[in-house]
C-alpha cells in the first residue's frame, strides 16, 4: 500500500503519480488535496506519514510547491525519513542508503513527467542496508532523545 498527499502547490504531482500507480495496479490511499484551492501542508504531511508509521502503508509521497514544506512536516513524525528529491540520482539514493519512506516533490520544482520518473525510482530501489542500517539506527537515536 502506497500513502500520497498534496497541497495546492503539489496536486498535479500527486495526481500523475496516482495515474502511473493505476497502470501499474499499485494500491494507494489518497489524503488529498484534491483542487488547486490553496489548504495547509501540515495536516496532509501528517496523516500520510502516521499512516506508514501505523503500519497501513509501506511508503508515501508528498507533494507541495518545493516538496521542503511536506518534508520538515512529515519527518517530525517518529519513524519517518522523508526526503526531498528533484533527480534520479537521489531518488535512489534516498532508498539505497537511508531507506527513506516517504518521498517529497515539489511541484514548482519538476513537472508531472519527472515525478513519474521520481516515483519510480523511489518504488523500485531496495535498501542496501549493512552500513547504512547502522547509521539508520543511529537516527532512530536521535529520535529517541539519545546524544550521539
Amino acid at each position: 500500500m502506497i500513502v500520497l498527499g498534496a497541497d495546492h502547490g503539489g496536486v498535479k504531482l500527486k495526481e500523475a503519480i496516482k495515474k502511473y500507480l493505476d497502470e501499474q495496479n499499485i494500491a494507494y490511499k489518497d489524503f488529498g488535496t484534491f483542487d488547486e484551492n490553496s489548504v495547509d501542508y501540515a495536516p496532509i504531511a501528517s496523516r500520510v506519514a502516521n499512516a506508514i508509521v501505523d503500519g497501513e502503508a509501506e511508503r508515501g509521497f508528498l507533494c507541495c510547491g518545493t516538496g521542503i514544506g511536506m518534508s520538515i512536516a512529515a519527518n517530525k513524525v517518529k519513524g519517518i525519513r522523508a526526503s526531498v528529491c528533484s533527480d534520479p540520482f537521489s531518488a535512489e539514493m534516498t532508498r539505497r542508503h537511508n531507506n527513506a519512506n516517504i518521498l517529497c516533490l515539489g511541484g514548482r520544482v519538476i513537472n508531472e513527467e519527472k515525478a513519474v520518473e521520481l516515483a519510480k525510482i523511489f518504488l523500485n530501489t531496495p535498501f542496501e542496508g549493512g552500513r547504512h542500517q547502522r547509521r539508520i539506527d543511529q537516527i532512530a537515536a536521535i529520535e529517541r532523545g539519545e546524544k550521539l
